[in-house]
């Protein structure tokens, strides 16, 4: 047995590999309209592929907890029963294909409303479909982007429960894991930094203070997250800045909060929340921080950045670096990349009838 192809069991949910599927965004749905948020046919052809290529969990892309929580006018959304129909689409095939379907519950804060990558990624006005952002406190992310309006406490509290009510839909949509984003400048991730949180009352200053919103947010999903189900959370270990920015020590404290208040796998990823820093990036540059977690808590983690050699993945898990790894890019690249890797290793994984030729 190869660690990529042992089985690993949080709650009592068992995933039948460690080859995991982190979340992409493909800002393809409908931008206004009926459809808004609505997952189309090339979500379904997208996570099938790699379902049908032994991904033992996919982790859909941040899927907004309301129109205004998106990053841009063609993410996905989960906040009405349009959405939720369309995703079981989804979630019955991964499932019948052995693969664990999984969501990233997400709100982008000040870095909402913006374009498509490729087409350059800007912010978008009113006339672009775009909407006023929001955030802990009114800084803009740069010089391109609005500042957002603050958020006033009821408004907090309202964001909680777009989590909460977000949770109850992905469950009805067949989802077997729900992750919590809290990383990449996103808003609880703002939340977080004292780079991106000026705050004054109980949601800003304090360690214990910037981090209740991220803890009530997670209290508020586990709640009606069915208790032998897994709740993960993403975070960025850090923030990249010599001072005055979220760092991993915090995000070794936070580990440690965030598992007594039910989360059963910190997702390791670092970076997002300031703009123009530098980060020193290369193959498996943001495995150490999810290291660090591992062997500081008790909290199991999954390793994401740069990873795509099948000894290279294997050997983070070997070591003891992480209890998955997380393949981005190589999967964009190869939907088999799994299959690929346990002919290598001498591993298995479950190949449909239909490819049989190709064992």
């Amino acid at each position: 047995m190869t660690a990529l192809f042992e089985p690993y069991t949080l709650r009592e949910l068992t995933i039948p590999n460690r080859v995991w599927m982190p979340p992409m965004c493909q800002y393809s749905a409908a931008p206004e309209g009926p459809e808004t948020g609505v997952p189309t046919d090339w979500h379904f052809a997208h996570y099938a592929a790699r379902a049908t290529g032994g991904t033992g969990l996919i982790i859909v892309e941040a899927t907004a907890v309301s129109a205004q929580g998106r990053i841009s006018p063609y993410d996905l959304g989960i906040w009405n029963d349009a959405q939720v129909e369309a995703f079981r689409r989804i979630t019955r095939f991964l499932t019948a294909q052995g693969t664990v379907p999984a969501i990233q519950l997400a709100h982008a804060g000040r870095k909402a409303s913006t374009d498509r990558p490729w087409k350059g990624g800007a912010p978008v006005g009113p006339d672009a479909h775009g909407w006023d952002s929001v955030a802990p406190s009114p800084l803009a992310f740069d010089d391109r982007h609005p500042a957002p309006a603050e958020l006033t406490v009821d408004q907090i509290e309202d964001v909680v429960e777009q989590f909460a009510a977000a949770a109850r839909r992905a469950l009805a949509a067949g989802f077997e894991v729900a992750e919590i984003h809290g990383a990449h400048g996103y808003l609880i991730n703002e939340f977080l930094s004292p780079h991106s949180n000026h705050r004054t009352d109980a949601y800003g200053g304090s360690y214990e203070n910037r981090t209740r919103f991220a803890l009530e947010v997670v209290d508020a999903v586990r709640e009606v997250w069915p208790d032998d189900k897994p709740l993960f959370f993403r975070v960025s270990a850090t923030d990249w800045l010599e001072d005055g920015g979220w760092t991993a020590d915090d995000t070794v404290r936070f580990a440690a909060d965030l598992r007594a208040h039910g989360i059963d796998l910190l997702d390791v990823s670092t970076g997002g929340n300031a703009s123009g820093v530098r980060i020193p990036t290369g193959p498996g540059y943001q495995v150490p921080f999810a290291a660090r977690v591992k062997n500081e808590t008790a909290l199991p983690v999954a390793a994401v950045g740069l990873i795509t050699d099948v000894e290279q993945a294997e050997k983070i898990l070997a070591n003891g670096e992480a209890d998955a790894v997380l393949l981005g890019r190589e999967l964009l690249r190869n939907p088999s990349w799994a299959r690929h890797a346990a002919r290598e290793l001498g591993g298995e994984v479950r190949v449909p009838d239909q490819y049989h030729r190709s064992v």
